[in-house]
Protein backbone atom coordinates (compact mmCIF):
# COMPACT_ATOMS: atom_id res chain seq x y z
CA UNK A 1 0.00 0.00 0.00
CA UNK A 2 1.00 3.45 -0.48
CA UNK A 3 1.67 5.87 1.87
CA UNK A 4 1.14 9.20 2.10
CA UNK A 5 5.32 10.02 2.25
CA UNK A 6 5.37 7.46 -0.52
CA UNK A 7 3.27 9.66 -2.87
CA UNK A 8 4.73 13.07 -1.84
CA UNK A 9 8.44 11.73 -2.58
CA UNK A 10 6.79 10.15 -5.85
CA UNK A 11 4.70 13.67 -6.61
CA UNK A 12 7.98 15.84 -6.03
CA UNK A 13 10.41 13.38 -8.09
CA UNK A 14 8.63 13.42 -10.84
CA UNK A 15 7.42 17.15 -11.45
CA UNK A 16 9.65 20.03 -11.35
CA UNK A 17 7.46 22.29 -9.09
CA UNK A 18 4.95 20.97 -6.95
CA UNK A 19 2.47 23.15 -4.62
CA UNK A 20 1.08 20.98 -1.99
CA UNK A 21 -1.83 23.57 -1.12
CA UNK A 22 -5.37 23.95 -0.02
CA UNK A 23 -7.92 23.63 -2.79
CA UNK A 24 -6.82 23.97 -6.65
CA UNK A 25 -5.09 26.83 -8.45
CA UNK A 26 -8.21 27.18 -10.35
CA UNK A 27 -10.13 27.24 -7.01
CA UNK A 28 -7.83 28.13 -3.94
CA UNK A 29 -9.23 27.12 -1.17
CA UNK A 30 -7.20 29.54 1.39
CA UNK A 31 -5.47 33.29 1.11
CA UNK A 32 -2.37 31.89 1.47
CA UNK A 33 -2.59 29.18 -1.21
CA UNK A 34 -4.04 32.03 -3.24
CA UNK A 35 -1.24 34.04 -3.18
CA UNK A 36 1.44 31.37 -3.57
CA UNK A 37 -1.02 30.60 -6.46
CA UNK A 38 -0.68 33.98 -8.14
CA UNK A 39 3.29 34.43 -7.34
CA UNK A 40 3.86 31.01 -9.64
CA UNK A 41 1.23 32.05 -12.38
CA UNK A 42 3.02 35.71 -12.72
CA UNK A 43 6.22 34.22 -12.58
CA UNK A 44 4.87 31.47 -15.57
CA UNK A 45 6.22 28.37 -14.27
CA UNK A 46 4.31 25.47 -14.50
CA UNK A 47 3.61 23.54 -11.81
CA UNK A 48 1.55 20.86 -10.30
CA UNK A 49 -0.87 21.96 -7.48
CA UNK A 50 -1.92 18.96 -5.16
CA UNK A 51 -4.79 19.55 -2.88
CA UNK A 52 -4.35 18.11 0.92
CA UNK A 53 -7.72 18.95 1.59
CA UNK A 54 -8.88 15.97 -0.43
CA UNK A 55 -6.61 13.37 1.48
CA UNK A 56 -6.43 13.99 5.74
CA UNK A 57 -3.59 11.48 5.35
CA UNK A 58 -1.51 13.07 2.79
CA UNK A 59 -2.13 17.03 4.73
CA UNK A 60 -0.54 15.33 7.81
CA UNK A 61 2.29 13.46 5.87
CA UNK A 62 3.12 16.90 4.30
CA UNK A 63 3.48 18.36 7.24
CA UNK A 64 5.33 15.96 8.56
CA UNK A 65 7.62 15.36 5.61
CA UNK A 66 9.03 18.54 5.62
CA UNK A 67 8.87 19.50 9.38
CA UNK A 68 6.98 22.60 8.28
CA UNK A 69 3.78 23.19 10.15
CA UNK A 70 1.66 24.83 8.00
CA UNK A 71 0.58 24.38 4.23
CA UNK A 72 1.15 25.74 1.22
CA UNK A 73 4.39 24.22 0.41
CA UNK A 74 6.19 24.59 -2.48
CA UNK A 75 8.76 22.27 -3.87
CA UNK A 76 11.30 22.50 -7.04
CA UNK A 77 13.28 19.46 -8.36
CA UNK A 78 12.26 17.80 -5.11
CA UNK A 79 13.53 20.57 -2.81
CA UNK A 80 11.19 22.21 -0.08
CA UNK A 81 11.74 25.63 -0.90
CA UNK A 82 8.77 27.22 2.32
CA UNK A 83 5.63 28.06 2.56
CA UNK A 84 3.40 31.67 1.49
CA UNK A 85 6.07 34.06 3.37
CA UNK A 86 9.01 32.72 2.33
CA UNK A 87 7.53 32.27 -1.69
CA UNK A 88 6.87 35.87 -1.39
CA UNK A 89 9.85 37.47 0.48
CA UNK A 90 12.07 35.09 -2.71
CA UNK A 91 9.50 36.35 -5.61
CA UNK A 92 9.44 40.12 -4.18
CA UNK A 93 13.09 39.91 -4.16
CA UNK A 94 13.54 38.36 -7.01
CA UNK A 95 15.62 35.07 -5.84
CA UNK A 96 12.64 33.41 -6.81
CA UNK A 97 12.58 33.52 -10.60
CA UNK A 98 16.40 32.84 -9.98
CA UNK A 99 16.27 29.78 -8.34
CA UNK A 100 13.64 28.35 -10.70
CA UNK A 101 16.15 29.33 -13.96
CA UNK A 102 19.40 28.52 -12.25
CA UNK A 103 17.01 25.15 -11.33
CA UNK A 104 16.47 24.24 -14.93
CA UNK A 105 12.87 25.59 -15.02
CA UNK A 106 11.67 27.58 -17.67
CA UNK A 107 9.89 31.17 -16.20
CA UNK A 108 8.51 33.81 -18.54
CA UNK A 109 10.55 36.90 -19.23
CA UNK A 110 10.26 39.21 -16.06
CA UNK A 111 9.21 42.67 -16.90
Amino acid sequence: MTTAIDQIKNEISTNDVVLFMKGTPQFPMCGFSGQVVQILDHVGVDYKGINVLEDAALRQGIKEFANWPTIPQLYVKGEFIGGCDIVREMFQSGELATHLTDAGIAVKAQA
